[in-house]
């Protein structure tokens, strides 16, 4: 029989005598590999370790000692995390000292009196840091966390400077006064004297490419570093060419865009960059473009010479179509 395969794989495969001989020796140890496995597992006998009392009794205590370990680890635990919940409790809940304020100037300190905890004062110092404000005492429930049972507290000594309160303090005051009988130097009660509101300067629309932050803050919405940041971004810009520009500014709301839209006007061109001149540092400075985009306008502009128009950077791979429309009012070809 072994004859008959060794033929028939020499004569399949074209083998010598030899060749054939050595192909059978190794399908027949692959085999073999194969089956070792499943024959160790009927031949050699599944052995059974006994445990003498002495390791047992050993085995016994080491868990009944993990056991008193995770009992006393759990305890620790549960009696820092009661002793934090009664801190954080007692922080929360500390006894307020009430006073008029104005949540918008309010310090920190101030805000520790009146009841709140120092995490939570620092929280809307920082809100209104960069740029938030009160205009609505139920403005102060929109703070993360904020307590509503305090702010039922507060809300009576809430006072903003040009706000409902002191409106409400100033109708209560002009109603009292006309409950009062008006009399002239005769003593026979006459007619009152007329008094006109002095009105306030209507706001007019301004360059918005030239203003200072005095002007934007004149504006509903944007206090100092709002403002700030918009002159920030204007230069850095080299001036807007559209209203929709506003929307980039970080941390504008849509009270602050609106107010930008009305006022702002667009009166006067943007500073341009020479494009067939700037070095890649100076392209890199505007916002619209990274260090790399410069890079490649520069060197693609000194293998194919100058460029006539916006068009002509189209071939540059790295740059989109909505990357140049944004840039091409900033080049001067």
């Amino acid at each position: 029989m072994f004859t008959r395969f060794q033929s028939l794989i020499r004569d399949y495969f074209g083998m010598s005598h030899k060749e054939s001989r050595g192909f059978v020796v190794v399908i027949f140890l692959t085999l073999l590999c194969l089956l070792i496995p499943f024959l160790y597992r009927y031949l050699v006998p599944d052995t059974v370790v006994d445990t003498s009392a002495a390791d047992q009794r050993k085995l016994d205590s080491l868990v009944a000692l993990m056991q008193t370990e995770t009992i006393k680890q759990d305890a620790e635990r549960q009696s820092r995390y009661a002793n934090d919940r009664a801190r954080t409790t007692a922080e929360h809940f500390s006894e307020p000292n009430l006073f008029p304020f104005d949540p918008n100037t309010v310090s920190v300190a101030q805000w520790q009196q009146l009841g709140l905890p120092r995490w939570m004062a620092e929280r809307i110092d920082k809100y209104r840091s960069k740029g938030g404000q009160f205009r609505r005492k139920e403005d102060l429930l929109k703070i993360y966390d904020f307590p509503p049972d305090l702010y039922d507290q507060l809300e009576p000594y809430i006072v903003l400077k040009g706000g409902k309160g002191r409106k409400e303090e100033g109708e209560k005051s002009f109603a009292a006064f006309n409950d009062k009988p008006y009399a002239n130097e005769s003593g026979r009660p006459a007619e009152r004297p007329s008094f006109s509101e002095k009105a306030k300067p209507a706001l007019q629309p301004f360059d918005i490419n030239s203003a200072d932050t005095s002007q934007l803050i004149a504006l509903k919405g944007i206090g100092s570093t709002l403002a700030g940041r918009i002159v920030k971004f204007r230069d850095a810009l080299g001036g807007f060419v559209s209203t929709d520009q506003f929307r980039d500014i970080y941390g504008l709301d849509s009270l602050a865009v609106e107010e930008l839209q009305k006022f702002g006007r667009i009166q006067s061109a943007p500073r341009k960059i020479p494009v067939n001149t700037a070095t890649a540092e100076a392209l890199d400075r505007h916002p619209f473009l990274t260090r790399r985009q410069a890079e490649i306008i520069v060197k693609y502009r000194e293998q194919h010479g100058a460029y006539t128009s916006a068009e002509s950077l189209r071939p540059i791979r790295i740059l989109d179509a909505r990357t140049i429309e944004k840039i091409a009012p900033y080049l001067e070809f």
